[in-house]
């Protein structure tokens, strides 16, 4: 039987499901190019007039609340409500978790109303979401938090309270990554420094997940896994390209692109660095 991960990849090439994605307008262009490039197709819809339309043609939904506004709460509410009620898939990513209580209040408004298949964060986003009271540093994680190899085991239980607290997959990005279920995580150690010199390497990972679920609504625990540990190979692929061309940081973001885009399945089974816990 084929890896599970390589399933997950192949479905989205397959199925190419519409990703309708209410993110940041910071990183807008890098989401969409990103879902282009992984075989998925983005619609990027936040008016509240057409929420409902645009969900219901949809596959899945992406939910980024990096540039929180009123407006857009509403619609992100509305479009996730209409998802659940047509079984898409939602991606949350958390972003700022814990920096100020505008997000916090909003999140908790989310996750009162709304299911999310995942949710993503760093681990100072995580924290917050949790109730942890733990500072977040903007929309870095606070260097205090580290998900590190002594810890991992603490982390991923610790992350279990949210997890059945919302009966969704945590991410957590870092230098290592961690996707968890109730009963299983998945650690994953693909990826370089040098997609945190980047703005929008987080949002694009969101939209990478979503249409990563979106094709795969009956494993989304291995599907945002393997979306995770495809995003970290490119992104190694990208640091090694912009070492040979003498590039920079905007270079790397258009390499990053690009290697998702000539990503292959195998390139899972012979880069990937990840264990199933």
């Amino acid at each position: 039987m084929k890896n599970q991960l390589v399933k997950c990849f192949e479905n989205v090439k397959i199925k190419s499901p519409l990703v309708h994605n209410i993110t940041n307008y910071v990183t807008v262009n890098d989401c969409a190019n990103i879902t282009i490039a992984i075989g998925a197709s983005p619609i990027m819809a936040d008016a509240i007039e057409e929420i409902i339309e645009i969900q219901t043609i949809s596959s899945g939904l992406n939910i980024n609340i990096g540039t929180l506004n009123s407006r857009t709460v509403a619609s992100m509410l509305l479009s996730a409500k209409r998802a659940n009620e047509l079984n898409h898939p939602v991606m949350l990513d958390a972003v700022g978790a814990g920096a100020s209580s505008f997000r916090d209040d909003t999140l908790k408004t989310f996750l009162d109303i709304a299911h999310f298949s995942c949710i993503k964060g760093n681990i100072s986003e995580i924290k917050a979401l949790s109730n942890k009271n733990i500072a977040s540093k903007g929309v870095d994680a606070n260097i205090l938090d580290k998900v590190n190899e002594e810890n991992i085991d603490d982390v991923i239980q610790s992350t279990r309270i949210l997890v059945k607290e919302t009966k969704s997959i945590v991410i957590i990005t870092g230098e290592i990554d961690l996707i968890v279920s109730d009963t299983k995580a998945w650690v994953v150690r693909n990826g370089c420094s040098m997609m945190s010199n980047i703005t929008g390497s987080g949002c694009m990972l969101s939209s990478l997940v979503a249409s990563f679920i979106s094709a795969n609504t009956d494993n989304i625990f291995d599907a945002a896994a393997a979306a995770v540990i495809t995003m970290g190979i490119a992104g190694e692929k990208a640091n090694e390209k912009m070492i040979k061309t003498e590039s920079g940081n905007s270079s790397y973001r258009n390499y990053l692109i690009d290697e998702i885009f000539k990503f292959k399945a195998t390139d899972l089974e012979i880069r990937g660095k990840y264990e199933l816990r």
